[in-house]
């Protein structure tokens, strides 16, 4: 048994200690927000939050959470959570929308550790979340216009 805090809610989860966090998100808890991207940790599709810090949920066992809080895209909040999302729809960034909530929650990070990034704070901080779409234009510009939203 794994226990730990989902979205600011205690939750436990009887699997083998091994079980890839991302699976138990998806699978037992039905927090599908979370996607698969790789299974590899190099695109960022599958990005939460643990104790505030990005991870790559698809190569952390469920073993390694227990105690921790665990964010994922459907519990993500607070003005930067919020500024990035507002962004994000109103430059319409995703086009398939797969990679979307990684992408979101490495921005809402960024922006948290950073209010005002730069353009290299950006590519520095969203290097590990890939487009299949191609749209880093539109996701820098969000990020910027998110960061501007907060500062003003």
């Amino acid at each position: 048994m794994v226990s730990f805090e989902l979205n600011g809610k205690d939750v436990s989860v009887d699997v083998p200690e091994e079980t890839p966090l991302l699976w138990v998100l998806r699978d037992e808890l039905q927090m599908t927000g979370t996607k698969f991207g790789c299974g590899i940790a190099q695109c960022g599709a599958c990005t939460v939050m643990l104790n505030g810090m990005t991870r790559r949920s698809c190569v952390t066992p469920v073993s390694m959470v227990e105690g921790s809080s665990v964010t994922t895209i459907e519990g993500i909040d607070g003005p930067e959570a919020e500024a990035v999302q507002a962004a994000w729809e109103g430059l319409d960034v995703p086009q398939c929308g797969w990679c979307q909530s990684g992408q979101v929650m490495s921005a809402t990070a960024l922006l948290m550790e950073i209010p005002k990034p730069s353009d290299e704070d950006i590519d520095n901080a969203m290097a590990g979340n890939i487009c299949r779409c191609a749209t880093y234009v539109r996701i820098r510009k969000a990020i910027h216009d998110a960061a501007d939203k907060l500062e003003g």
